[in-house]
């Protein structure tokens, strides 16, 4: 075959360092989640929505064909802790968590994980971060230990 074909879906979740709130103010959070989706299409894994809350980011993106998800998240948290320390106001001690959640999508999910992504705020009124990834984690089938998955 002469071509290589693509169509990867991930969703990607990583929250701040202790899960501190520095994405409570709305302008600033919405300014971060343009950030990320430039940033992923300028590595050729285009965004499809990003969204979150307070305390952390989903991400929903398709992969380009050479990427490596370890290096787009590492790169990501990068530029985005470099932005959003310079941002106005600045955020200087922001950190995000060392770890990530990657979790592959089928295109046929696509639509209802969309809205799920959009409906952060009201989602997370019942439920909390930890709560969320331990059910993603359940439904996929992954083994965390709780001495280690939280930072």
């Amino acid at each position: 075959m002469g071509q290589s074909l693509v169509e990867i879906y991930v969703h990607l979740i990583w929250s701040t360092k202790e899960r501190i709130p520095f994405l409570n103010d709305n302008y600033l959070r919405n300014q971060l989640h343009a950030y990320l989706a430039t940033a992923c299409r300028s590595r050729d894994s285009p965004a499809q929505i990003v969204g979150g809350v307070e305390d952390h980011v989903h991400l929903l993106c398709r992969l380009g064909k050479s990427t490596d998800i370890a290096a787009l998240v590492r790169d990501l948290k990068r530029e985005t802790s470099k932005w959003i320390k310079n941002a106005d106001p600045p955020c200087g001690d922001f950190q995000w968590q060392q770890g990530y959640g990657a979790f592959s999508i089928s295109p046929s999910h696509l639509d209802k994980l969309t809205q799920y992504i959009a409906h952060q705020e009201q989602h997370h009124e019942t439920l909390s971060f930890e709560d969320e990834f331990r059910r993603l984690c359940v439904k996929y089938r992954i083994e965390i230990d709780e001495r280690y998955v939280w930072d």
